[in-house]
Order: structure tokens, then C-alpha cells, then sequence
């Protein structure tokens, strides 16, 4: 298309969008110009009063013929021009950044590797591109994959870089280029920018330079046929023992949608579980949820992974590695109750046997008297229920039973709300005679956290009592809370088989935001209840449990005595109570894996016992490499967040990085956290590895530069010549010699004579 461009009007498009249209020919001809038009226009008119076989319609078709041919001749005499400025040959720069990563080496569909291109087009002698390149501008070049580097020769190009930062690249070349006659920078990449930077964090110092990017995208639009593993989302730590729902994302191009492929997921000694996940149409990611139990204590590294297929052209993206730091200690509970009931003791008994779990009971059996159960010393809980923040937030979950909001003073409800908003924590209600509504709980503070609406208590001499079936939410059917250690698809038969149970609290509704996983249906009939449901709440989470007697569940008739339906219960609810809790000291780093000598960004949260972020800490990284060499780090507070460190290090070993956080102020220690780290050449140049045509665009339309293919790249030195910046000349193209202005008047002369024969007017 462009190659006929050209040929009708002389010069490539490129021209026209650049240049600015003037007529040359001096005033004096257009004067005369217009003389004539005037005396041609009154010859023409002559049409309207012509006599014989013409109609009126064909006296004005031949007339508007005539006119046309007349104005492009005007046209033509008027001296037609484009003024555009073009660069001056050998007096400017233009930077060439060359893609140096390994996605370089992947094959496109006809079996040549990507890098090819750059070998065909910037060898010397044997490349047209480079000469045309060369006899116009001053060329630099550099190869990039993190950042870009200045070369001599492609001869230093070794296409194992593990990322493309194509924002540190422009910017690299950018500033290198900085004080002398720069006409444009021509990149060539795949465009797979797996930097983490925004680009137009780049491109707008490029505009306010007025330096503009030519990009040249190499690879296939399209990788088929492969399958490509996305994001893993695994939580950072858990309790041994808990299980696991994790979801990961499949995407796959050129294999039949519904083809089934396994995704095994591993640890460094074994296999934990194996899955199979049916593959969606072309390029339409699914998400499949697996769930399997991490028993034993300490960092884990978990491997997700599909076995390559036959036929797969990239088998480098089919697994993804994630860390999880598997706790071994008991994890503290408190449970307070207001009422002697059934539903305390086979609650601790379903628990008792789970050593990361410590239930702490408080127990309300009088008038300020309290029985104490599996408390850590004689002093705790001694005055009742914690009456100051740093007392409870020593806990991770809370579990509050039936009891009358009254028994509680202002401060205490708060600490409530601040328990779970601010400190992060669990926090569990049940249902009872003294819940919810029924217990005063409307209009106080822990109203607001509570996750179902609450309505007005029923005011009947006997109140609500209703019997209800549980069953599961397509929501709670995917919760590991409600899985009762069954296979998936035998989660809502197992909830089937349960004996019903009762609520005393009329809980109907949840709020906005919040999730019901267990739904009650009544066997009166009536509106389904709200049996298990939860909401985020500021850092924590807020869960509730409305029935009254889950024992049932153990006891009931119905229920074989070897069943463990109702400890499996209690031990995945109470364990999700405390799940992803933080300490006051958290440790993280900005990467799970990295390479070695890439830089590593430690962060670190720090917050006192009553967890309120601390900024004037003394805050270390020990970091403790594969070999035991330790290394001290220190971290500063980053100014941007209370209670945030930063510091930096670089791994040099391959293998798995401790990072401990120790954390004191004016000499009294307020905690410590380990996070780990794991140094290998990394794959994520083979995630998404297709050709980003639209980055490429983008980053030539934002700078005013052009897009290219390998297919229409030979012009690219032309282009930046008449498009590019630095030093300039004004040039002017001539327009009235165009073929297209030629063959226009043969066209229109020849359809008046064409006409006047078609109507016998000849």
C-alpha cells in the first residue's frame, strides 16, 4: 500500500503527514491565474444556454466536468509544495538500543530465533538498514535488557539477560545522549517490558526533549501452540497443617479448549498434590482452586507446574515458584463466653489435639467470677477480660460467645473494633441467647465490624427459635473453611448428610462487601438464615457463626462416633480466625527471587506492643547467605509510611537467603520477623513473551516516532530523516508534477468525452 502511495503522488505518506502545504508561484501568475478562471468559468458557462439534444442535467454533469478539469490545472500552475524540515546528513545522532534479554532467543513460527533480525540488520557490510543508517547519521549503540549499556560491536551481545526494562533503557540512552544533536532513538525489542517501572515515567522526559522513538518489534504476535502458567496466589505464611486454597491461572494458544493437563504442585522433597485443569479458548485465562496442606514447619518454596505438552514452543513459562513460611508455634486464641453452654466444651474438645492452636477460655460464671482454661500462666486473664490494648492485642483471634454487650465498658467495645481494624486480628461471634441484637450489640462499635446487618431483637414472649439446614454458598463450597477435608466435589454432599441445627438470632442480611459461605434453610419456611459469613475490616477480619449448637454436629444420633466432622470444623474455622495475622514486626522483600547481583529492596513494618507504628526505631537486616555468610543491614525509616524501613543488598551465592529483622527502641526489643529469598536465573523473560505490539505503539505514537516489523523496516532511515530532531534544514517537495494530478485530468477529460458519447452528443 505504501509502495503505491508513492507511486501516484511521488512521495511516501510519511511526507505528507510532516511537511506544511504552501503555494509557490509568485503572486503576479496567481493574479493572471485567476483572470483566466474567471474568463474559463464564463467559456464554460455557455453549457447553460446551449441548445439541441442536451438536457439540462447533461449541459451541468458536462460543465462540473469541465470545471473540475480546469481547477486541477489551476491547481497544477499555482506550484503546488510541502516545506518540511529534514535533518542534516552527518551532523546528528541517533542512538539504536538493541533487545540483549532471553526472550531473544526464542524461535518465531519459522524456526528462526529472534535475535536474527538484529544479526541480518546491524552487521556491517551486510546490511542494507545499517548503510542507509550510517550515511545519514552519527550512530550509537546500546544493549539493554535491565538498563542499557553503551557497545562497540554486536559482538558484546549475549542475549541472557533475565529482564526487559525498557523505561531504565530509554532513560539510560536518553541521558548518555544528552548535549549533543540527537535525531531519535530506534529500539528493537519484543516489547515483553517485565520491568517494573511505569513507562511513561520514560516517555515524558523524551517529549519535554523532543526526541522521538522508532520501534521495531521482532517475534510473533502470537505464541501457538503453549500453555502458560500465570499468577499463583499464595498467602506468605500459614499455620502447619492448614490447608491451602490457592488459585492459579492457565492460559493457552493453539490447543483445543476443553483439553485436560495436569498442574502438580511440589515442594523440594515431594509432591503435595496433582490436579487437572481444562484448558478455555485461545488466550482466555482459567482460574483453577487447589487445595492441599503444608504439614510440616518452616520456609517453604512451592512449585506450581504443568508438564510441557507435545508440541509446546515455550515449555519455560509452565511453572511458577512461590514462598510460604509455614509456622510451627500455637497460635493464641481467647474465647470468651457469658453463659455456660455445651457449645464451650466440645469446641475445646474439637481442638484439643491441634498443637498451632491455643484456645484460651474465659468463662463467665458469676458475678465478676471467671473459670480460666489453658491459660500460659497464673496471671493472665486474672482480672477478667483484658482491659487495656497491649493485654489483648497479645492474642491473634478472638472469639466472643453470648454475652451481653453491657458487660463490656466503652473502651473495651473499642478495643474490640481497633482488635481487628487496627491490630489486624480475628475476630469470631457466635451465636447465643446474648448475641448479636439479642445481646445489645446494635449501635456500638462492634456493630460496625460485624459482618451480617443486625435487626431489631424479636420482642415475642418466647423470642426466635428456628431449626435449620446448613448448607454451603458457591462461595463457601471453594472456602477451605468449609471443605470438611472432603474431595471438592464431595464438599455439598458431606453438608447434606449433617443434622440440622438452631439459631436463636433472625439473621438474614449481610452487609456490603461481605461474603456468606454457610446459608440455613428453615424447616418452617421463611427467608434463608445467614449461618457463617466474614468481611475484611480494616487490616483484620470480622467472621460470623449464628447457630447455637454445632455440637450436634458430634452428638447427634444420626452422626457415627468415629465422624470428625465437627472437629474438622472448628479446627478450619479457628485456624482461618488467626490466618495472616500480623506481628508488630513484619519482614518482607520487594522479590521472592531474584538473580544474583540484582538488587533487593528489605522492608520492614515496625509497630509496638500496642501496635501503633513506631518511626524513631533501631531497625537491622541480618541476611544469612546459602554458604552462612552473614551480612548486617541497616534500615531507615522511609518517611513515606509511619512505622516503614527500607534498606538494600545485592545476593552474590545462588540458593535461599535468610533475612532476619531485629527491631528496638531505646533499648527494649519490640520483635523480630524472618523472610526469605531465593537467588536463581530467573524465567520470567518466557511469561507473556509474544510480541507487545501495542507497548511498541504507544511508545512511538507518545513520542512522535514510528512503529515498525521487520517487513517494512527499510525505510526507517528515510523516516527519521524527515521526522527526526536535531539539526534541520527546510526543504520543499514539489506537488504539481504528481502522477496522481496526471492521471486526474486524463480521468476527467475522458469522462466528458465518455459521457457526450454514452448521450449522442457527438
Amino acid at each position: 500500500m505504501d509502495s503505491l502511495f508513492e507511486v501516484l503522488f511521488k512521495y511516501r505518506q510519511i511526507v505528507f503527514e510532516q511537511g506544511d502545504f504552501a503555494f509557490a508561484a509568485p503572486a503576479q501568475v496567481r493574479t493572471w491565474l485567476g483572470i483566466a478562471a474567471v474568463i474559463a468559468a464564463s467559456a464554460i458557462a455557455t453549457y447553460t444556454i446551449a441548445r439541441g439534444k442536451s438536457s439540462i442535467l447533461d449541459r451541468g454533469i458536462m460543465a462540473g466536468l469541465r470545471v473540475a478539469l480546469v481547477g486541477t490545472l489551476a491547481f497544477c500552475l499555482m506550484q503546488p509544495t510541502l516545506t518540511l524540515s529534514t535533518v542534516v546528513p552527518q551532523q546528528n545522532f541517533v542512538g539504536v538500543l538493541l533487545d540483549d534479554s532471553r526472550s531473544m532467543l526464542l524461535q518465531d513460527e519459522s524456526g528462526a530465533p529472534r535475535n536474527q533480525f538484529i544479526a541480518d540488520a546491524f552487521t556491517p557490510g551486510q546490511s542494507q538498514l545499517l548503510t542507509d543508517l550510517s550515511e545519514r547519521f552519527v550512530l550509537r549503540f546500546f544493549r539493554f535488557s535491565d538498563v542499557a549499556r553503551r557497545m562497540d560491536g554486536l559482538g558484546e551481545m549475549t542475549f541472557d539477560g533475565t529482564r526487559s526494562n525498557l523505561a531504565n533503557a530509554l532513560d539510560a540512552a536518553r541521558e548518555e545522549m544528552s548535549g549533543i544533536p540527537l535525531s531519535g532513538l530506534v529500539m528493537v525489542t519484543d516489547g515483553a517490558d517485565t520491568g517494573e517501572r511505569p513507562l511513561t515515567e520514560a516517555i515524558v522526559p523524551l517529549q519535554a526533549a523532543g526526541v522521538p522513538v522508532f520501534t521495531v518489534g521482532v517475534g510473533d504476535e502470537s505464541i501457538a501452540p503453549d500453555i502458560e502458567l500465570g499468577r499463583v496466589e499464595l498467602p506468605r505464611s500459614a499455620l502447619a497443617g492448614s490447608t491451602l486454597m490457592v488459585d492459579v491461572v492457565v492460559t493457552q494458544d493453539g490447543f483445543r479448549a476443553g483439553t485436560t493437563v495436569p498442574v502438580i504442585v511440589e515442594d523440594d522433597t515431594r509432591i503435595l498434590i496433582e490436579e487437572s485443569v481444562e484448558l478455555g479458548p485461545d488466550m482466555e485465562p482459567v482460574v483453577t482452586r487447589i487445595a492441599f496442606e503444608l504439614p510440616d514447619a518452616g520456609a517453604k518454596r512451592v512449585r506450581f507446574r504443568i508438564p510441557p505438552q507435545q508440541g509446546e514452543r515455550v515449555e519455560r513459562n509452565n511453572a511458577r515458584d512461590a514462598w510460604i513460611d509455614v509456622r510451627g508455634e500455637r497460635e493464641k486464641i481467647l474465647y470468651f463466653e457469658g453463659e455456660p453452654r455445651w457449645e464451650v466444651k466440645f469446641m475445646r474438645r474439637a481442638v484439643a489435639d491441634d498443637d498451632n492452636l491455643q484456645l484460651v477460655l474465659l468463662q463467665r460464671t458469676a458475678e465478676n467470677k471467671f473459670l480460666r482454661l489453658d491459660v500460659s500462666d497464673s496471671t493472665e486473664l486474672e482480672f477478667g477480660f483484658p482491659a487495656t490494648r497491649e493485654e489483648l492485642y497479645r492474642y491473634r483471634g478472638l472469639v466472643i460467645g453470648s454475652v451481653d454487650a453491657s458487660f463490656f465498658t466503652h473502651d473495651q467495645i473499642q478495643m474490640i473494633a481497633d482488635f481487628v481494624s487496627e491490630r489486624g486480628g480475628g475476630v469470631l461471634f457466635l451465636g447465643g441467647q446474648s448475641s448479636f441484637a439479642e445481646g445489645g450489640w446494635g449501635g456500638t462499635a462492634v456493630e460496625e465490624l460485624m459482618p451480617v446487618v443486625l435487626g431489631t431483637p424479636d420482642g415475642g414472649e418466647d423470642g426466635f427459635f428456628a431449626e435449620i439446614a446448613v448448607r454451603p454458598t458457591p462461595a463457601g463450597l471453594a472456602h477451605p473453611a468449609v471443605q470438611l477435608d472432603a474431595e471438592a466435589e464431595e464438599v455439598a454432599d458431606r453438608w447434606d448428610g449433617l443434622p440440622p441445627l438452631t439459631s436463636v438470632n433472625p439473621l438474614n442480611e449481610i452487609r456490603p462487601g461481605a461474603t456468606s459461605l454457610l446459608n440455613g434453610v428453615r424447616s418452617t419456611g421463611g427467608p434463608d438464615q445467614v449461618v457463617l459469613a466474614f468481611q475484611r475490616y480494616g487490616r483484620g477480619t470480622s467472621i460470623a457463626l449464628t447457630v447455637q449448637d454445632s455440637w450436634l454436629w458430634q452428638m447427634h444420633s444420626d452422626i457415627p462416633l468415629e465422624d470428625q466432622t465437627h472437629e474438622t470444623f472448628w479446627k478450619q474455622l479457628l485456624r482461618w480466625v488467626v490466618d495472616g495475622v500480623p506481628d508488630a514486626v513484619a519482614a518482607a522483600t520487594d522479590q521472592e527471587q531474584v538473580e544474583p547481583g540484582e538488587m533487593v529492596r528489605v522492608l520492614a513494618s515496625i509497630a509496638d506492643s500496642t501496635f501503633i507504628e513506631v518511626n524513631d526505631a533501631s531497625v537491622t537486616a541480618t541476611i544469612t547467605s546459602p554458604s552462612g555468610i552473614e551480612e548486617t543491614v541497616p534500615l531507615e525509616w522511609t518517611v513515606e509510611e509511619d512505622g516503614e524501613y527500607a534498606g538494600e543488598f545485592r545476593p552474590s551465592e545462588l540458593g535461599d537467603y535468610e533475612v532476619r529483622i531485629n527491631a528496638d527502641r531505646d533499648g527494649t526489643a519490640l520483635g523480630s520477623d524472618v523472610t526469605y529469598l531465593h537467588a536463581a536465573p530467573s524465567d520470567r523473560e518466557f511469561f507473556g513473551a509474544a510480541r507487545r505490539t501495542p507497548v511498541l505503539q504507544r511508545i512511538a505514537d507518545d513520542t512522535g516516532g514510528r512503529f515498525y516489523t521487520p517487513d517494512d523496516v527499510s525505510s526507517l532511515a528515510e523516516d527519521i530523516t524527515v521526522t527526526g530532531a536535531g539539526v534541520t534544514l527546510a526543504e520543499e517537495y514539489d506537488l504539481f508534477d504528481m502522477p496522481a494530478l496526471f492521471l486526474l485530468m486524463l480521468l476527467l477529460m475522458g469522462a466528458e468525452w465518455g459521457f457526450r458519447r454514452i448521450r449522442g452528443l457527438v
